[in-house]
């Protein structure tokens, strides 16, 4: 009996030990199947919230220098200030907005426009600004970055002129000047005969032939009209419209890399309201 006893007390004990064993294996497998959920998220982030820091991030230049040709004749883009010789103009701050977004510096390059296209086709300067349309046929030889504004074609005559649009397409007799190589003297011709037209290599001696009588109106965009008649108050005004639609970029060699960049900084300029408050200032928008 002593060893039935010993026996079936040894039975009993592995038997209430297996139990233990087993309700403790139950236990720890439901503590830690609970727990997955409620590790805090935020310990690994999400590609969602990395995108906007990565995207709000400019790229780095390392302060490199680049080559912007302007033609220093074409206000309110670009023009020398007469009393510190010096350029101005929105070209002038808005690419030095950009380079300090980017980390570059602006080396700015006085070019004639005669010829600006294929010395930017050789790689002769990184980036051309000074309020050039974008084109079709421009576009085959070389980048621009996104538009920065949209402008229109008028006809800027003498303060003192009485004679409409349509008058002027009318008056066989009428001269109209504009700038040699430009979208201002492809609408010049689509508005008025060959024969009439007076080309000249800048805007200036265009305006300076208005004024003096030689032709008695210029083609021209709104913005750099504005801009000449502040240079010449009680002068000029702008008699009609004759397109609206032109958008303005920045010009690179083809396949350059730098219009990424630019078009970054841009974007930022743009988000922000610094682009828009530029364009205020110089006269590019309202």
């Amino acid at each position: 009996m002593r060893s039935t006893r010993r026996s079936t007390f040894i039975i009993a004990l592995f038997t209430l030990l297996a139990i233990a064993l087993a309700t403790s294996g139950c236990g720890q497998t439901a503590t830690t199947q609970s727990a997955v959920p409620t590790q805090p998220p935020a310990t690994v982030p999400s590609a969602a919230t990395q995108a906007p820091q990565a995207s709000a991030k400019l790229p780095d230049m390392g302060g490199k220098s680049i080559t912007v040709a302007v033609e220093n004749a074409y206000p309110p883009f670009n023009q020398i200030d007469k009393n510190t010789n010096k350029g101005v103009g929105w070209d002038y701050d808005t690419v030095t907005e950009i380079c300090k977004r980017l980390n570059c510096s602006a080396d700015f390059k006085q070019a004639a426009w005669d010829g600006i296209f294929p010395a930017m086709q050789a790689g002769e300067y990184d980036m051309l600004a000074d309020g050039v349309t974008i084109t079709v046929s421009r576009t085959k030889i070389v980048d621009f970055s996104m538009p920065y504004v949209t402008i229109g074609q008028v006809l800027l005559t003498r303060a003192d002129e009485t004679r409409t649009v349509d008058e002027f397409k009318a008056d066989s007799k009428a001269l109209i000047g504009t700038q040699l190589g430009t979208t201002n003297e492809l609408v010049a011709k689509e508005n008025f005969p060959t024969e009439r037209i007076k080309s000249y290599e800048d805007f200036p001696g265009a305006v300076q032939a208005l004024i003096a009588g030689d032709v008695d109106a210029v083609v021209i965009d709104n913005v750099t009209a504005s801009g000449f008649m502040s240079e010449n108050p009680g002068k000029l005004k702008i008699q009609g419209q004759l397109t609206s639609d032109e958008q303005l970029g920045f010009v690179f060699p083809k396949g350059s890399e730098l219009k990424g960049l630019i078009n970054s900084a841009l974007e930022s300029m743009k988000a922000d309201g610094t682009l828009d408050q530029l364009n205020k200032k110089w006269g590019l928008s309202q």
